[in-house]
């Protein structure tokens, strides 16, 4: 049997869909919770917004890290373990859902949540942009509503109950986690887990950008964060390459020479990946830029450019075969 019960803060009902288990759990600052969430629009066809299932994991939020959905913390407060409950949330707590939205589906499409954020909060990232990048978010963004929240409570951890995740470290802890990190990854390669080593660089790497995004970008500290992020990038394209994914290792290179042109490391990787893509123009061009910046390089860079040659010429005419065959006139 549903029922409907008014929370003591201002514009929340919860209507009980399930009942859970135990007593109300105690949180504190860095308990975690973990839950499946449905979110919906509050019209006659309750257009569903997101759904955690779809994603295949459920949620995780820490109490008391300033996650931005503040009533969300109020909302799981309220349920037991097991626990099934349908929310409606009136506007203004809603305001800030289309910013939370984005970045969990950023997560859940690998990418980093705040890629391409500038030094600013998230409503004046939201003014500069115009645009979350999802056409149902920034129509929630320009009109802010009502939504309804479905929410299935699974567990409360205590804080010293699980490993915490970078993304709920203090700066400090982050800083701390990034050599560690580092080094897991290196143990991965030698071992030629590249997959495995590819996900260490990478939690790296965010753990970093997540920092540097709150320094003003080409100041001193911004710059210390870069010069830890940049080996780690290379070293992920390294894995990249060994797993065969050329494009990826094309796009992070690229994106690291629009900072840094100069870096010779990050051409000879990019230039790899060009060759292994069949980009000969490409590939001879990052090659000759890699031996201009980098003398010590040369004798590597000319191994490369024979070996590209030799597979280019191997493949001409392997094509100019393939050809004639298609443009023969049958016999008989």
């Amino acid at each position: 049997m549903e029922e409907t019960y008014l929370l003591n803060v201002e514009g929340v009902k919860k209507k009980i869909l399930h009942g859970g288990q135990g007593q109300l759990p105690k949180l504190q600052d860095g308990s975690k919770i973990t839950f499946h969430f449905q979110t919906l629009k509050d019209n006659f066809e309750r257009t569903v917004i997101d759904d955690s299932r779809e994603a295949g994991i459920p949620m995780e939020i820490i109490v008391g890290k300033m996650f931005k959905l503040e009533i969300w913390e109020t909302l799981l407060s309220s349920m037991r373990t097991g626990e099934v409950a349908e929310f409606w949330c009136d506007a203004i707590h809603t305001g800030m859902y289309a910013l939370v939205s984005r970045g969990m589906r950023r997560i859940a499409e690998g990418r980093d949540p705040l890629e391409g954020q500038k030094h600013r909060c998230g409503m004046g990232n939201m003014f500069d942009y115009h645009s979350t990048g999802y056409e149902d978010l920034d129509e929630l963004q320009r009109t802010p509503q009502p939504l309804i929240f479905i929410m299935e409570l699974f567990r409360v951890e205590e804080p010293s109950a699980y490993k915490r995740d970078t993304w709920a470290m203090s700066k400090e802890e982050k800083l701390a986690a990034v050599p560690v990190l580092h080094s897991e990854g290196n143990r991965l390669v030698l071992r030629k887990e590249f997959g495995q080593a590819a996900a260490k660089y990478q939690e790296a790497v965010i753990c970093l950008r997540n920092l540097q995004a709150k320094e003003k970008p080409w100041e001193e500290d911004w710059l210390k964060l870069e010069s830890l992020i940049t080996p780690l990038v290379l070293n992920y394209c390294q894995c990249q390459m060994e797993l065969g994914e050329y494009y990826e290792v094309l796009e992070h290179t690229t994106e690291l020479l629009q900072k840094h042109n100069d870096n010779a490391k990050a051409y000879f990787k990019r230039a790899k990946a060009h060759a292994a893509v069949w980009n000969e123009r490409e590939a001879r061009e990052d090659f000759l830029r890699v031996a201009h910046l980098d003398p010590s390089m040369a004798a590597a860079v000319k191994k490369e450019l024979k070996q590209l040659g030799e597979r280019m010429r191997k493949k001409h005419v392997e094509d100019r075969k393939r050809y004639q065959g298609l443009f023969q006139t049958p016999r008989g």
